[in-house]
């Protein structure tokens, strides 16, 4: 084997594998667009029914907003920045209640509500003991 062929055959299979990844990216961009197809149609269905907290027109415009950016590439479901977003709420408070609403965010306590119905209550019920009290004075 020369070393011209053996430079073929690297090329060849440089191609092979550059193939091999442009069909995985492919499919996995086919799925993506698949899903985002799938959410909007359910959005819609959802707007169509008045089932949505919004009016009809507001509904469809947001539908059609989410799935042109799901069609970007701009709406990707990462737990992990789900969950960030989540802390970031309790930032603005003080320490003392920064913690509790820390844990509420993280699910302990009760979650009860929705968006639709105007909100979503949590709440933690943390049990502090009792300041000592003193003992009365004994005359």
């Amino acid at each position: 084997m020369n070393i011209r062929s053996g430079i073929h055959v690297q090329a060849r299979w440089a191609l092979v594998v550059l193939m091999a990844a442009s069909a995985a990216a492919l499919g996995a961009d086919k799925t993506a667009t698949a899903e985002a197809r799938a959410v909007y149609e359910r959005d819609l269905a959802v707007c169509n029914s008045n089932q949505s907290n919004q009016d009809r027109a507001t509904c469809l415009r947001e539908a059609n907003a989410a799935y042109a950016e799901a069609r970007r590439g701009g709406l990707t479901g990462d737990a992990t920045q789900f969950s960030r977003n989540a802390l970031k709420r309790c930032d603005p408070l003080p320490e003392d209640q920064r913690k509790d609403c820390i844990a509420r965010m993280q699910g302990q306590g009760t979650t009860s509500g929705s968006v639709a119905g105007g909100g979503i209550y949590r709440e933690l019920v943390t049990r502090e003991p009792a300041a000592a009290a003193s003992a009365p004075a004994v005359k």
